[in-house]
């Protein structure tokens, strides 16, 4: 059990020095992280003496030990050994007689298992430390939190007559297939027998007093395993059972058998811990194995989940009906007995409930504080908002902006108006006018006499931006830039110098924009087109370059609503949800490969009436890996055999810059009937006049990337068409994004959709996202309570902004370990 007395920890203390000490130092060159290991083991020494004024003097003996082992794994052998012998001797002047005349033997600290190396935990050593390091399980800590992936109920132990009856049908592996039963019994036999195909197998046969069960491995050790069973010997057998229609029994192939030895010997009482109850299942890698890992597991749970941090506080702990976290993480990895296993299995036990919601609690706590640490910025500006510049675009705009255009534009003002930095996230469906929205709202900064910057993740987008907002901006008498990699020598030479002196009012660019030796002359205003969470990395970029400028985040496709919690949780959020006036539906079809022709007599019809098409294909290169046909060569094909009347043309990513933009300007000219493409068109291209869009094995393309690819039609008044070709083979989430994408045209219907097929791991990965990663909660499954976590972060900031209360001392130290560096942008105490 966990340490309850100063002894303890200093018997602790002189483990790893007397196994580093042994045998002349032998096994020093093994040892790593003593630091972390002796700096945790010492706090936790000077929290009972802390109680103690007449315990300063070994205060101060232990504060040495802890310096000695400041930086260590960097020292050299004789230096190592240099200070182990002083931090034994120190250790020893520390009498356990001395502290328990002083009264403090009994007192119990805070542990923080945070930086005890899992090595020291019985049963690891280093060896398995290094092999455990795979699961990302370092410390105690790491090995408390590492969450069974599935529970199995070995519990009900039946009779053997209950598994045979009734009958197992005639064949090989029958009804009872896939079924886990758990059986008592005495050993008949064990050993080595052989198949009739001469195959060597160990098997043991039980039984009880209705039958006989038969146990078989077909890798083993037969020294061990003659060792470990013997005739006469009790044991408990669970696993899979199947029918045996050589024999004409049940058998359990690789059962996991324990022994009540066994279950002494590992846990020091007859708890039985792989058998006989209800079982964690763990994530395994190479070299660790099940029943290993669930022993380390009961070892660290038994040892060290008492003394847990429980960060939360009362007030919110009792609001939410949450248990406390040391019974939430003992009965997480081993269930009390009773627990349903479906609540297990499903994340719904109020074990679980407790540590979703603190994942939930420690992320929105940490976006609560960036988001409030951005609004107390002092930026000094507050823009006028109202101007010629804005008033001159709304009269050469061939169209009128919609009502929900108009109310974004009114919620971005307000945020300009005041002299805190913006941050919100725009977010809004293909084609409902987001980059209008964009340009207003830098052109009133631009006549506030401030430079403005649209960034995007790459050069294609930035291309895009620039040849949409080019011609506009000109007739304003405005200027603008365009920076990427790709601009170089005396070009890129003559952008920075004009963007240093003032004479570049609007630049668009990719990350280029904030590297060294870009100097802008007064920026104010930055737009941040969004993906991968872009925008939070690159808009910390911008502060520590010196601005302080308004940033607005733009997303190419809508968001679920979850992510708007998490993912975008610092942000203000303005919502597009209405579409210009006057656009029909598009037309979504299916088509297999032997409808292909349809596609293509219904391009032919929409160029005839005067209309152009797109057809995309995912790769621009023959690749026998993948089998996709190349886009290249396709476009010979069209030309040649199916287009020979039609002007074709191609564009792929790896073109030039002034390549692209000819073949652009050359298809919006309708210069060109029909575009064969790679993805590269998904985002940005607008040509109004193209009405179909043909994409090739659609089946190989993402949700968010066929909504994008449909967005390019669609936008005149005319009937436009979106044909998704695909192949088999096809998977089954194919199939489902290929359905959703018929049902609805609605970007944020799509995106919903889009997390719940792929799930919010793959839809968005937190390590790009610059969050901490969610080990146990998931935002689908677990909406409802990080709603709840978001409304208690957002109370707590109210009322504590930098969490100085001393109550919430061990939420601020928990809320920094969890997000590290990444607070970076919003910093607290």
């Amino acid at each position: 059990m966990i340490p309850e007395s100063f002894d303890e920890i200093i018997s602790q203390l002189k483990r790893p020095l007397e196994f580093a000490s042994k045998n002349s130092f032998a096994n020093l060159s093994h040892l790593r992280d003593l630091e972390s290991t002796f700096n945790s083991l010492i706090d936790r020494a000077v929290s009972f003496l802390s109680h103690q004024s007449s315990a300063v003097s070994h205060q101060n003996n232990l504060i040495k030990i802890k310096d000695l082992f400041s930086g260590f794994d960097s020292l050299s052998l004789p230096e190592k050994k240099e200070r182990l012998k002083t931090a034994q001797n120190l250790l020893e002047s520390l009498g356990v007689k001395e502290f328990k005349s002083l009264g403090i033997n009994s007192i119990t600290p805070q542990l923080n298992n945070s930086s005890t190396s899992i090595q020291f935990v019985k049963g690891v050593g280093e060896k398995r430390a290094k092999l455990l390091s795979k699961l990302n399980i370092q410390t105690i800590e790491d090995a408390l939190y590492f969450m069974p992936m599935r529970y199995e109920d070995r519990s009900r132990m039946k009779k053997i007559s209950e598994i045979l009856n009734p009958p197992p049908p005639p064949f090989n592996k029958g009804g009872q297939r896939g079924i886990i039963e758990t059986i008592a019994g005495t050993i008949l036999s064990r050993g080595v027998i052989k198949t009739k195909w001469g195959k060597r197998l160990f098997e043991v046969v039980i039984k009880d007093e209705t039958g006989l069960m038969r146990g078989k491995w077909f890798k083993f050790n037969e020294k061990y395993m003659n060792k470990k069973f013997s005739t006469g010997q009790k044991i408990i057998m669970s696993g899979e059972v199947e029918f045996n229609s050589y024999h004409g029994g049940m058998e359990i192939i690789h059962p996991d058998i324990e022994t009540l030895e066994d279950s002494e010997s590992q846990t020091g009482s007859s708890e039985l811990l792989h058998v006989g109850r209800i079982v964690p299942i763990y994530h395994l890698t190479e070299g660790i194995y099940q029943k290993t890992l669930r022993t380390i597991m009961k070892e660290a749970v038994d040892n060290y989940a008492d003394s847990i941090v429980d960060f939360l506080p009362e007030n919110i702990k009792k609001n939410q009906r949450l248990i406390p976290l040391k019974e939430a993480i003992k009965n997480i990895h081993f269930p009390e007995k009773g627990t349903p296993l479906e609540n297990l299995n499903t994340y719904l036990t109020d074990y679980h409930r407790r540590l979703i919601f603190d994942e939930f609690f420690l992320l929105e706590l940490g976006l609560a504080i960036r988001k409030r640490g951005w609004q107390e910025e002092k930026k000094g500006v507050s823009f006028k908002v109202d101007g010629n510049l804005t008033d001159k675009l709304r009269s050469i705009l061939p169209f009128k902006l919609t009502q929900a255009q108009e109310r974004v534009i009114n919620e971005i003002k307000s945020d300009l108006s005041k002299p805190e930095p913006m941050n919100r996230l725009l977010q809004g469906d293909v084609g409902s006018g987001k980059t209008i929205v964009a340009l207003y709202t830098m052109l009133i900064v631009v006549e506030n006499g401030y430079q403005t910057a649209i960034m995007t993740p790459t050069e294609i987008l930035s291309e895009q931006h620039f040849l949409n907002i080019h011609k506009l901006v000109e007739q304003l008498g405005l200027k603008t830039a365009l920076l990427t990699s790709s601009v170089k020598g005396k070009e890129r030479e003559e952008i920075l110098t004009r963007l240093s002196n003032g004479d570049i009012n609007i630049i668009v660019g990719t990350h280029a924009l904030i590297q060294e030796g870009v100097r802008f002359k007064n920026l104010g205003f930055a737009i941040i087109d969004e993906q991968h969470r872009f925008g939070v990395i690159q808009r910390g970029t911008i502060k520590n370059k010196g601005y302080s400028p308004d940033i607005l985040v733009m997303t190419a496709t809508p968001i679920p609503r979850t992510l708007s919690m998490t993912v975008y949780g610092d942000l203000e959020l303005s919502v597009i949800d209405e579409m210009p006036p006057g656009r029909k539906p598009i037309n979504t079809l299916l088509f297999f490969e032997n409808r292909i022709k349809e596609a293509y007599i219904l391009i032919d019809k929409e160029i005839k009436a005067g209309r152009q098409a797109y057809i995309v294909y995912p790769l621009i290169e023959e690749s026998e890996k993948l089998d996709l046909k190349a886009a290249t060569e396709m476009m010979e094909h069209f030309k040649r055999d199916i287009f020979p009347h039609l002007k074709i043309g191609l564009l792929h990513g790896r073109m030039k810059s002034d390549e692209k933009e000819d073949i652009m300007r050359r298809f919006k000219e309708r210069e060109i009937d029909i575009l064969v493409s790679t993805t590269v068109i998904e985002v940005g291209v607008d040509v109004p006049n193209a009405s179909v869009m043909v994409v090739e094995h659609a089946e190989r393309f993402g949700l968010s990337q066929l909504h994008q690819l449909r967005g390019r039609v669609g936008r005149r008044e005319y009937q436009s068409y979106c044909i998704l070709i695909a192949y088999y083979p096809i998977s089954e989430e194919a199939k489902m994004r290929l359905k959703v994408m018929r049902e609805s045209t609605d970007g944020f219907y799509i995106a919903e959709k889009d997390l719940e097929i792929r799930g919010p791991g793959e839809f968005f990965g937190t390590r790009q996202s610059g969050l901490p990663e969610l080990k146990i909660a998931n935002i689908i499954r677990d909406y409802k309570l990080l709603e709840s976590a978001r409304s208690e972060a957002f109370k707590l900031i109210d009322i504590d902004p930098s969490l100085s209360v001393s109550e919430h001392q061990l939420l601020k130290d928990s809320l920094k370990k969890r997000w590290q560096k990444k607070l970076e942008l919003g910093e607290i105490g």
